[in-house]
């Protein structure tokens, strides 16, 4: 994975767009800090105040043999006033649903709170869902089975990984393999070029008119 000034303009083919949900406090913001900070360091993140309203990173990778530009959001904070509002799914390539493997509640809700949700506001059909079950660290806390995680994500078609934030265990396996599923899909993979197509035409557009006007002097 490289470091974001490695793709400066628009040195990237895809652009996609991920969202992280899930009950207050199972980890989203520090697994999405884990994921995206080279230095990242859980004593001092865990000890900020929640996200109020939605916050986002951007990531930049390659995998599959093409340059991707990560759009993530973090709900970190709207679960506590209520369900989230369609626009934070609107155009998501991917959704993450996230759990704490140490409290047995955050597990139930996903079924209960964000699978409909999820089914309800989001408006691409072809979105890929990942579960995850975090702070494996904490095994000997732990209440939600893996076997039990992997029956969850089967019963609702989401791949199924575990990992710590806080240890950065499987972190990045967790997004790699949600990008291999979403570069898979020939539509999401379409979804995810065409902004950048249109970009690049605009610049070719804005260029050729300078261009032209500089041969007209």
């Amino acid at each position: 994975m490289g470091r974001t000034n490695r793709y400066c303009g628009l040195g990237y083919d895809c652009s996609f767009k991920l969202l992280l949900i899930g009950d207050s406090a199972v980890g989203k913001s520090s697994l999405l800090l884990s994921f995206v900070s080279d230095d990242f360091n859980h004593e001092f993140h865990q000890d900020l105040t929640p996200t109020i309203g939605v916050d986002f990173k951007i990531k930049f990778m390659s995998c599959g043999g093409k340059r991707l530009k990560l759009t993530i959001w973090d709900t970190a904070g709207q679960e506590r006033f209520g369900t989230l509002t369609s626009s934070y799914y609107r155009g998501a390539h991917g959704i993450i649903l996230v759990y704490d493997v140490t409290r047995r509640e955050t597990y139930t809700s996903v079924s209960k709170t964000w699978m409909k949700e999820l089914e309800r506001y989001c408006t691409n059909p072809d979105c890929v869902k990942l579960l995850v079950g975090n702070k494996v660290d904490r095994d000997s806390e732990r209440v939600v089975t893996t076997e039990e995680g992997m029956a969850l994500a089967k019963e609702h078609g989401c791949l199924f990984v575990e990992c710590s934030a806080k240890t950065q265990a499987n972190v990045k396996n967790c997004f790699k393999e949600l990008i291999v599923k979403i570069l898979e899909k020939p539509s999401l993979l379409e979804k995810g070029s065409t902004p950048v197509k249109n970009q690049i035409l605009k610049q070719k557009e804005v260029f050729e008119a300078q261009h032209s006007v500089n041969c007209c002097l």
